[in-house]
C-alpha cells in the first residue's frame, strides 16, 4: 500500500471515530478548562483596538517554534521593547535583530522575521495580513504559523498542528502510526480540522496547545486533571506514554570544529561574519571550520584560516574545548590561540572581517558556542596575552 493511500485510510478511520461526545469535550470542556488554567503570558494579554495584537501574536509564535515558553519570554519582552511595532522591526538593521535574538537559536527565524516585517510594511501598510494566501507568502511563514496567527488574531477558522496538538490527538484517538511521517501528519491535520470550533477557532487552538504543554506532557501526563480524559483512548487502555508513536531517530553526526583566537598587538581579536544565506547566517564567529577525518587539529586550523582568509598563522596553546548540539548534528569546538605570520585577512567570499576589542565583542551577535568561548576568554583576560 502506498504512503498516500495509507494516510488517506488513516484519515478516514480517524474522522469516522469523531463523535458528538468528542466535539463537546474539545469545543466546550477544553476551552472552559483553558479559561480557568491558562498561563499569563505577555503576548496573550495585550490588545489593539479591542482585540489581540496580531504583531505580538506573530512574534510570539515565531519565537516559540523549537523554544520553550520560559526561554522565549525574556527574549519576547526585550524584542518588543526594541521593536514595539512591525514598522520598527522592518526599519532595524539585521545586525541589531540578530543581536537581540542571540542565544535563542534557529537564527533563520530571526532573518525571516525581519524580511517578513519589511514585506508587511511594503505590501500591506504595516498590517499583518488577514488571509491565508497572503500570510503564507511571507518569508518563514508555514502552515502552523499561518493557522496560529490568523486564528488567534482574527478568528479565521484554521486548526493548528504543532507538537503539543499532535501528542494530544495521538493519545485521544490512540493513533497507531508514526507521527513523524507525512501521511500521518496529514491525517492528524484532517482530524484537527474536524474537531475545530469554527465559531471560536483561536480559543480552541490556544486551549489545545496549552493542554499539551501543561497537562498532556510527553512524560508523566497529568491525566486526572485532563478535560479530555473521558474520551481519551490511550488513557482507557492505560497506554498514555505509549503515544505518540515515532520511529527512532538516526544517530546524529559529530564534527570537530577548530577556531583561531588571533590577537593583534592592541589586544584586538579577529572575527568574521557568516554569509546571510548560510546556517547561522549574519552572525559573527572566530575564523576556522571543520577538521577533516584524521586531520590533526592544528593542521586543520591552519588550512581553514588559509582557505578562508588567505593568511598564514602560527597555532599556539589550546584555549578551550566546548561541546555543543544542533538539531541535526553535534560539534566539539576546539579553540586555539594564534597569531598572524603573513598576509592581510580578507575573506575569500567577501564576507566582512574585522578586529574587535574584547569589550566590543559584546556588541556583536555570535552563535552560542562562540559566545561561550568569548565568556571563557573574558575570564582569561588577566593574562597579558592569549598566545
Amino acid at each position: 500500500m502506498s504512503d498516500g493511500r495509507a494516510g488517506q485510510d488513516l484519515a478516514e478511520r480517524l474522522l469516522g471515530e469523531v463523535t458528538d461526545r468528542h466535539r463537546a469535550r474539545f469545543r466546550e470542556d477544553l476551552p472552559a478548562w483553558f479559561e480557568r488554567h491558562r498561563r499569563p503570558m505577555p503576548w496573550r494579554e495585550a490588545t489593539l483596538n479591542g482585540r489581540r495584537d496580531p504583531y505580538r501574536i506573530w512574534l510570539s509564535e515565531v519565537m516559540l517554534q523549537q523554544t520553550r515558553v520560559d526561554q522565549a519570554r525574556p527574549y519576547f519582552e526585550r524584542f518588543l521593547a526594541a521593536f514595539p511595532t512591525v514598522e520598527a522591526l522592518a526599519a532595524a538593521p539585521l545586525d541589531q535583530v540578530l543581536k537581540l535574538w542571540e542565544g535563542l537559536g534557529y537564527y533563520s527565524r530571526a532573518r525571516n522575521l525581519h524580511r517578513a516585517a519589511q514585506a508587511i510594511v511594503d505590501r500591506y501598510g504595516a498590517q499583518i495580513p488577514e488571509t491565508e494566501d497572503a500570510i503564507r507568502a511571507l518569508p518563514g511563514v508555514g502552515p502552523y504559523t499561518a493557522a496560529a496567527v490568523l486564528s488567534l488574531a482574527y478568528d479565521v477558522p484554521l486548526a493548528v498542528l504543532d507538537g503539543n496538538v499532535i501528542r494530544v490527538l495521538a493519545r485521544v484517538f490512540a493513533v497507531e502510526a508514526d507521527v513523524r511521517q507525512g501521511p500521518t501528519r496529514a491525517a492528524l491535520q484532517s482530524l484537527a480540522d474536524a474537531l475545530l470550533d469554527p465559531e471560536h477557532p483561536g480559543r480552541f487552538n490556544e486551549a489545545l496547545m496549552e493542554l499539551g504543554a501543561t497537562v498532556c506532557t510527553p512524560r508523566r501526563p497529568a491525566c486526572p486533571r485532563c478535560p479530555l480524559r473521558p474520551v481519551c483512548a490511550a488513557a482507557a487502555q492505560g497506554r498514555q506514554e505509549g503515544f505518540p508513536i515515532a520511529a527512532k531517530r538516526r544517530p546524529v553526526p559529530h564534527h570537530d570544529v577548530v577556531v583561531a583566537v588571533i590577537e593583534d598587538d592592541a589586544g584586538r581579536l579577529l572575527v568574521q561574519k557568516r554569509p546571510v544565506e548560510a546556517m547561522l547566517g549574519g552572525l559573527w564567529e572566530f575564523p576556522g571550520g571543520k577538521a577533516l577525518p584524521g586531520e590533526l587539529l592544528p593542521d586543520a586550523l591552519r588550512r581553514e584560516v588559509r582557505e578562508e582568509l588567505g593568511v598564514e598563522i602560527e597555532v599556539g596553546a589550546a584555549l578551550a574545548r566546548i561541546e555543543h548540539a544542533y538539531t541535526h548534528f553535534t560539534i566539539t569546538l576546539h579553540a586555539f590561540a594564534a597569531h598572524l605570520l603573513s598576509g592581510e585577512p580578507v575573506h575569500h567570499a567577501g564576507q566582512p572581517v574585522q578586529w574587535v576589542s574584547a569589550e566590543g565583542l559584546a556588541d556583536l551577535a555570535f552563535p552560542r558556542a562562540n559566545r561561550r568561548l568569548i565568556d571563557l576568554l573574558q575570564e582569561r583576560r588577566k593574562a597579558p596575552t592569549l598566545f
